[in-house]
C-alpha cells in the first residue's frame, strides 16, 4: 500500500512548483496568478527506493475572494483526513500570515505528522526568516527553494523518516481486488450491497487503520475476490461542498490498492468532468477498467440506439484508451449486477494474458511489414522481432527495431491496437516499448 502526502498552503506559496519538483514533472500549470493550478494535482514521488503519492491541494480552489479562504480551509481538513503526512508550505519572504496561523491550528489538532516548509529560500539571506515560523507550533521549519531545488533532498529524507512504514496487507496473492469508484451519489454503496446481498458471504474482513481501505473477501457464485471498500469508512466531516476534491482524495487509495476499478457513471447525468478526473487516476496507476452505467432503470429511452450513443460518448471522452467493457446496470433493481462481477473477473484475467513469442511474431510481423513505421530523413525503420516481457504488472510488449528513437507515439498506438485486435486484452492497459535490436 502506498503512502499519501498532501501539500497544503495558501495560494502562491509555490505548491505546484514543489509538486513538480517532487514528482519530476512539469505537469502542473504554474503561473503567478493565485488559483491557477487545475487538475494536475496527483503524482508519484520516488526517493531512496521508496515510493509515495503526492497530492497538490492547490488544484481545487474556486477563485473568488470570499469563498477562497473558506474553500482552502476545507481542503486542509479533507487533506488531513485522507493523507498520511502533510507538507505545510509557507512563503519565507512574506513571513507568517494570519492565514498561516489558522491553518497551523487545524494541523495541530489533526493527529498526523506535519512538516513545516518555508519555501522561496532562494539565497542565504532568506534563511534568517525561518525563526519567525517557530511560532506556528509545528516544530522545526525545513527551508527549501522549490524553484531551484535547494533543500528538497533533506526534506525528502525527513518525509521518509516520518511516513509510517506500511505493513503487508496480509491478502492472498492471485485473488483479484476490485474497487468500486465514482463520484458521490452515483450508487457505489448500493452496488456493493447488491453484490453482497443481505446474507453476506464474507470470508474475512481485513481492516487496516481507518485511513486504509478495508478489504472484504467474498466467495459467491464462483467468484472469489476482495472488494476494496473505501466508501463507508469514516463519517464525512461537513465537507460535502467541495465534492470534486473530496471524491478524488477518496478514490486515490482505493485505486492504488486494487487490480480492477469498477468506475460508476450516473446514467441520468452522463459523463462529467469529475468522472474524467477519476478515470485519469485509474490510467495513471495502470489499473484495469470496467465502466458501469448505473441507474439505467431511470432512463426512459432504452433502445439499442440510445445504448450505442451513450457508449460512443463515453469512449470518445476516454480516448485513446477505448478497449474497455461498458455495462448498463441498476444497483436498485439488481439488473446485470452479476454481469459486472463476471466482467471484472474476465478483465482481471486479461491482465494476466501470456502470449507465446512465436505466435506474437507470426501475427505481428506481417502486419508491421504491410504497414511499416513512416521513414524519417530517408531512413527506413525495420522492426525485426517482438516479445512479451514475463511477470509484469500489466501486459508489456517489446518490439526490437534498428532505429527505435524514430518510432513515435501514433505508431506505438497502432501496434497496441493490432495486439488488441488479435488477442483479448479488453479492460487492461498494456505497455508497448521499442528497443534497439
Amino acid at each position: 500500500m502506498g503512502n499519501l502526502v498532501a501539500i497544503v498552503g495558501r495560494p502562491n506559496v509555490g505548491k505546484s512548483t514543489l509538486f513538480n519538483r517532487l514528482t519530476n514533472s512539469r505537469q502542473a500549470i504554474v503561473s503567478d496568478e493565485a488559483g491557477t493550478t487545475r487538475d494536475r494535482q496527483y503524482g508519484k514521488c520516488e526517493w531512496c527506493g521508496r515510493e509515495f503519492s503526492v497530492v497538490d491541494t492547490g488544484g481545487w480552489v474556486v477563485n473568488s475572494d470570499d469563498v477562497f479562504e473558506e474553500e482552502i480551509r476545507k481542503q486542509v481538513i479533507i487533506a488531513t483526513e485522507e493523507a498520511d503526512l502533510v507538507l505545510f508550505l509557507c512563503d519565507i519572504k512574506n513571513g507568517v500570515t494570519d492565514w498561516d496561523m489558522d491553518v497551523a491550528q487545524i494541523l495541530r489538532r489533526a493527529k498526523l505528522p506535519v512538516i513545516l516548509v518555508p519555501n522561496k529560500a532562494d539565497d542565504g539571506k532568506d534563511l534568517y526568516g525561518q525563526y519567525d515560523f517557530y511560532k506556528l507550533g509545528l516544530g522545526d521549519p525545513f527551508c527549501v527553494s522549490a524553484a531551484t531545488g535547494s533543500g528538497t533532498g533533506d526534506l525528502l529524507d525527513k518525509v521518509l523518516e516520518m511516513l509510517p512504514e506500511k505493513a503487508a496487507d496480509g491478502l492472498e496473492d492471485g485473488i483479484p481486488r476490485f474497487a468500486v469508484v465514482g463520484r458521490p451519489n452515483v450508487g457505489k454503496s448500493s452496488i456493493i450491497n447488491a453484490f453482497i446481498g443481505e446474507d453476506r458471504h464474507i470470508v474475512t474482513d481485513i481492516a487496516g487503520t481507518t485511513r486504509d481501505s478495508i478489504y472484504t473477501r467474498y466467495d459467491k457464485f464462483g467468484f472469489d475476490f476482495y472488494l476494496v471498500d473505501t466508501a463507508g469508512i469514516r463519517r464525512k466531516n461537513k465537507v460535502t461542498e467541495n465534492l470534486e476534491f473530496y471524491s478524488v482524495m477518496r478514490s486515490i487509495r482505493a485505486i492504488e490498492n486494487s487490480d480492477v476499478c469498477i468506475l460508476m457513471i450516473d446514467a441520468t447525468r452522463g459523463i462529467e468532468a469529475q468522472d474524467m478526473n477519476i478515470f485519469q487516476l485509474i490510467q495513471k496507476n495502470n489499473k484495469s477498467l470496467v465502466v458501469v452505467v448505473n441507474k439505467w432503470d431511470l432512463v426512459e429511452e432504452k433502445s439499442q440506439i440510445a445504448i450505442s450513443t451513450f457508449e460512443s460518448a463515453i469512449r470518445s471522452r476516454m480516448a485513446p484508451f477505448v478497449d474497455f467493457p461498458i455495462i448498463f446496470a441498476s444497483a436498485l433493481t439488481k439488473q446485470r449486477i452479476f454481469k459486472v462481477l463476471e466482467t471484472a473477473k474476465q478483465v482481471y484475467l486479461n491482465r494476466k494474458v501470456k502470449i507465446g513469442t512465436s505466435k506474437l511474431n507470426e501475427v505481428m510481423l506481417p502486419i508491421v511489414e504491410a504497414t511499416p513505421p513512416p521513414s524519417i530523413k530517408g531512413k527506413y525503420i525495420k522492426i525485426k522481432y517482438v516479445s512479451q516481457v514475463p511477470d509484469t504488472q500489466i501486459p508489456t510488449f517489446i518490439f526490437y527495431a534498428n532505429l527505435p528513437q524514430y518510432i513515435k507515439e501514433p505508431y506505438k498506438r497502432f501496434l497496441e491496437n493490432k495486439i488488441r485486435e488479435n488477442w483479448t486484452l479488453t479492460g487492461s492497459p498494456i505497455n508497448v516499448f521499442v528497443r534497439q535490436k
